[in-house]
């Protein structure tokens, strides 16, 4: 399962069980907490604390937020083995109503967020607080954010060099041929070997179970006896898992946009899943250009403005623009705009304007950016391993076509990508997990809110109910015909109405709540791609 923010070149979601455990064992509940390696590192963690000081970067960043480190031990079945570092930042709790400067705010504790991936950074999460729909979330808690075991600054992963990451122009066939298909084969046994070499034995325990296990480690860390947690796309799942391990740990979680957590689902029947959505949202994406057809040029309906998109891949594959974007990174920056609608105008320009023989716009949105090759492979790195990391794959490339072939037929536009970018996960060297039957029973956990978009295609809503239906007690507030993925503290106030009131107040709905979609972007060119809202 993809999320956007690893999106230059692969993607997707996940889960494990403990590493002491053969893959295919069954742990008991006690074995899969880790207690006592939790509990031991917790308590460490909890008489220590975090050092907060300024960040690395502190030159590029606004003087309040800092950052420090919290050890966690990279095997909870030896907890006084080797340690690794997790970087943490925070921005304090501003005790300042925005609305009424009179009035000091109490403090409510750390509000700790991840922004899914697997493989994404949530370490400028605290920043978000500058923004008017956070002002007052910001004003009762300490934001923290953080990266993840194998991400950025914390142990990071590597699976190859990052100079050669950003491939040259590529294609990006709808019904590959045989011997496309070979090539992505060797490239995914190349690229799973690689994250072997580069990462030796310790490439087991990079998982959702120990990205769990990490957080109530922080959670000790931050002085906090009770865990208030965001999480998104991803950091839904593994926020599923500390729920139904640590549930008595908790004290509010928000769920935005929610995956499937049903361990049948994990990972390879979410990413079919997904694939099916991204059509329809694709279809969204053509028929809002249609309806602004007097701004774009691209054609009066959902068919026409697809006759101009598949013009342009010819043209590309023909000729790449700029000698760097063919229809591969063509593919890669229409995807993006199947995640986020805020997108739509810049790519609806960039490719109006390709076709009338302006290739700059298309070249700045849909071109690699060399300066972050380092970052994007270390983030694509740790997604791969986590998700191969979290459960059984198919090991059979006849599964794989089969299944995908099928699915091709009526959803071409995201299938194969998706295949190319989780296909190392069937030839995986390190053992494989089984994935956590996250639930929880009357009781067990306080409420929880999950947030979801009905026609999000990055986390399909069907996930969303299954989230609701295993988590007793949690509340569902979804936007109807909306498909943002991540919809907390954005542009509609009736989502950030319910979210205020729970982080703030405690207060859900008594059941089920939905909001009106946010309006659609205007056709008017973006001036700069947005990426602020948490599930960047």
């Amino acid at each position: 399962m993809r999320a956007a923010a690893l999106h230059s070149a692969a993607g997707a979601l996940l889960l494990t069980a403990l590493s002491a455990v053969p893959a295919g064992g069954a742990p008991n509940a006690g074995g899969l907490s880790g207690s006592p390696g939790v509990a031991l590192a917790a308590a460490r963690a909890a008489a220590k604390g975090v050092d907060f000081g300024n960040c690395s970067d502190a030159q590029d960043l606004p003087g309040s937020m800092q950052c420090g480190t919290v050890s966690v031990p990279l095997d909870y079945a030896a907890p006084n083995g080797k340690q690794i570092e997790l970087t943490v930042s925070r921005v304090r709790a501003t005790h300042r109503d925005p609305h009424n400067s009179k009035r000091r705010v109490p403090r409510q504790g750390a509000l700790v967020f991840n922004p899914g991936g697997p493989g994404g950074s949530g370490l400028y999460f605290p920043l978000i607080g500058l923004l008017p729909e956070w002002k007052r979330i910001g004003a009762a808690y300490d934001l923290v954010g953080y990266d993840p075991r194998g991400v950025g600054r914390s142990a990071p992963l590597s699976c190859q060099d990052p100079k050669r990451f950003f491939k040259g122009p590529v294609p990006a066939p709808d019904h590959p041929s045989e011997s496309y298909k070979r090539e992505r084969i060797a490239q995914a046994k190349a690229y799973a070997q690689g994250c072997a070499k580069r990462t030796g034995s310790a490439l087991r325990h990079y998982n959702s179970l120990n990205n769990a296990r990490d957080l109530d480690v922080l959670r000790a860390a931050l002085g906090e006896e009770r865990l208030t947690f965001m999480g998104a796309s991803y950091g839904t799942y593994f926020g599923g898992v500390y729920a139904t391990l640590f549930p008595s740990h908790v004290r509010r979680m928000v769920f935005d946009a929610a995956v499937n957590p049903d361990p049948a689902q994990i990972w390879y029947r979410n990413n079919l899943d997904q694939s099916a959505a991204f059509e329809s949202r694709w279809t969204d994406f053509r028929e809002w250009i249609a309806r602004h057809d007097d701004v774009y040029g691209l054609g009066g309906t959902a068919e026409a403005v697809l006759t101009s998109y598949e013009r342009a891949r010819a043209r590309l594959a023909a000729e790449p623009a700029g000698g760097k974007v063919g229809p591969g990174q063509l593919q890669g920056a229409f995807l993006q705009a199947g995640y986020y609608d805020d997108y739509w105008p810049a790519r609806a320009q960039a490719l109006s304007e390709y076709l009338k023989g302006d290739p700059k716009q298309l070249i700045a949105q849909a071109g690699p950016v060399r300066e972050a090759a380092a970052q994007a492979e270390n983030a694509n790195a740790a997604y791969t391993a986590v998700e191969c990391n979290d459960a059984s794959w198919p090991t059979d490339w006849r599964v794989w076509d089969r299944d995908n072939t099928r699915l091709a037929r009526v959803a071409p536009f995201e299938t194969w990508d998706n295949v190319w970018a989780n296909l190392p996960c069937a030839y995986w060297p390190a053992p494989r997990q089984q994935p956590v039957d996250v639930r929880t029973g009357p009781g067990e956990l306080p409420p929880t809110l999950i947030l979801a978009a009905e026609r999000d295609a990055a986390a399909p809503y069907a996930g969303a109910l299954e989230m609701h239906r295993r988590l007793t007690g949690s509340v569902l507030v979804t936007e109807r015909d909306a498909g943002t993925h991540g919809i907390a503290g954005g542009p509609n106030r009736c989502v950030n109405g319910h979210l205020e009131a729970y982080l703030l107040e405690g207060r859900l709905p008594v059941r089920r709540a939905a909001c009106a979609p946010h309006p659609e972007p205007e056709p008017t060119v973006a001036p700069a791609e947005r990426a602020a809202r948490p599930g960047r």
